[in-house]
C-alpha cells in the first residue's frame, strides 16, 4: 500500500487508542458475580495515521480481533479511551455512536459467515444506506452497482444471492459495503485468510488500489507475516493482550528487538530455498499463558529465551531501545541485539 517514509511519522493522527483494557467475565458464583475475567486486551496504547496502513500481528487469541472490535464499537472497552478524528468514541451511547460509524467500517475474516445467504447482494450491500438514511429507492440502486463496479463486481449481479459468487467474490461484496458510507478508517479484520493464496493476492491489490483512489486508512490484522510486511507502513505485535513492539515495517523486520517478534519473524516462510535452509527458527518453550491468570511482569517471560529475573516482577514499557528509530518502540528489559542467535536454556 503506501510505501514506508524514512522519516518518523508525526501528524495528528486519524485513531488514538490509549490505555484499552477489555475483560470478559467467566463463570457466576453464587451471589451472580464473575469468577474470573478474561484479559482479551490489557492496557494497549497505539496511534494510526492518516492515509497509512498500520499492520497487527500475533498468534490467534492474543487480543488481535477483540482490539478491533473495542475500536470500531462493536466491544464497549473495559476502560481506556479511542478517540477517532478527535472525537472520543468511547462512552458514547448507541444513538451518539451512530453517527460517527459512517467514519469507520470493518471488513470481516469469513467471507461466507459475514453475508446473510437468504439476502441479494444488493440489499447487502445497501443495508449502510438504509440504516444511515442516506438514499433509498433508484439512488440506493445506483450507489450500490457503482460500488460493485468499483471493487470488480457485475452490477447486474445485483439480484444474486451470496451462494452464487465465489469466496473471492464475496469478500469484494464485504468490502463494497464497508466502503458505502466513505470511511476514513476501514479495520481489515484478516481480510484474505480464508481465501486461496491466488484470490489473496487479488483481494490485497484491490485494498491498495482503493486506498490511493479513497485516501483510506487501514489496520491490517494478519497472521501471516509476509503479507502484513508487503501491505503495512508500521506493524505492531501482539502478545496475550498486550503490544509487545511497534516500528516502520522494514525496521521490525529487519531488526526485531522483542525476542516475541523475533521467533514470529523466524517461523515465517521463505521463497527462497536457500535462505530457508539457513534460516535459523527460535522455537519457544511451553504455551501461551491463559489470559484468565497472565504472568506477573513481562507476560512474555514465561517462554522467553532472555528472561532474567527482573522481568517476573516488573512489566517493561514500551519505549525505544538504544539508538532505534523513534518510532521503533518494544516493551523489553532486555532487547535483542543486532546479530544475536536467540536459543533455549
Amino acid at each position: 500500500m503506501t510505501t514506508a517514509s524514512t522519516e518518523p511519522l508525526i501528524t495528528e493522527p486519524l485513531l488514538q487508542v490509549r490505555d484499552v483494557r477489555k475483560y470478559f467475565p467467566v463463570g457466576r458464583g453464587l451471589l451472580g458475580g464473575a469468577l474470573a475475567e478474561v484479559k482479551a486486551v490489557d492496557g494497549v496504547s497505539l496511534d494510526v495515521q492518516r492515509g497509512e496502513t498500520f499492520g497487527l500481528v500475533g498468534e490467534t487469541g492474543c487480543g488481535k480481533s477483540t482490539l478491533a472490535r473495542c475500536i470500531t464499537g462493536l466491544y464497549p472497552v473495559t476502560s481506556g479511551h479511542v478517540v477517532l478524528d478527535g472525537t472520543e468514541l468511547t462512552g458514547l451511547s448507541r444513538r451518539r455512536l451512530r453517527p460517527l460509524r459512517r467514519q469507520m467500517q470493518m471488513i470481516f475474516q469469513d467471507p461466507y459467515g459475514s453475508l446473510n445467504p437468504r439476502r441479494r447482494v444488493g440489499s447487502i450491500i445497501g443495508d449502510p444506506f438504509a440504516v444511515h438514511g442516506v438514499a433509498s429507492g433508484a439512488e440506493r440502486r445506483r450507489r450500490v452497482q457503482e460500488l460493485m463496479s468499483l471493487v470488480g463486481l457485475n452490477p447486474e449481479h445485483y439480484n444474486r444471492f451470496p451462494a452464487e459468487f465465489s469466496g473471492g467474490q464475496r469478500q469484494r461484496i464485504g468490502v463494497a459495503r464497508a466502503l458505502a458510507l466513505h470511511p476514513e478508517l476501514i479495520v481489515c479484520d484478516e481480510p484474505v485468510s480464508a481465501l486461496d493464496v491466488s484470490i489473496q493476492a487479488q483481494i490485497i491489490n484491490l485494498l491498495e488500489d482503493l486506498q490511493d483512489e479513497l485516501k483510506l486508512t487501514y489496520i491490517f490484522i494478519a497472521h501471516d507475516l509476509n503479507v502484513v510486511r508487503h501491505v503495512s507502513d508500521r506493524v505492531a505485535v501482539m502478545y496475550l493482550g498486550h503490544i509487545v513492539e511497534v516500528a516502520r515495517s522494514e525496521d521490525l523486520y529487519t531488526l526485531p528487538r522483542h525476542p516475541y517478534s523475533a521467533a514470529l519473524l523466524s517461523a515465517s516462510s521463505v521463497a527462497d530455498p536457500d535462505e530457508a535452509e539457513q534460516k535459523q527458527r527460535i522455537i519457544l518453550r511451553g504455551d501461551v499463558p491463559s489470559p484468565v491468570n497472565p504472568p506477573s511482569g513481562c507476560p512474555f517471560h514465561p517462554r522467553c529465551p532472555k528472561a532474567q529475573d527482573k522481568c517476573v516482577v516488573e512489566p517493561p514499557p514500551l519505549e525505544r531501545k538504544d539508538d532505534d528509530p523513534v518510532d521503533h518502540l518494544a516493551a523489553c528489559h532486555f532487547p535483542v541485539q543486532p546479530g544475536e542467535v536467540l536459543s533455549q536454556p
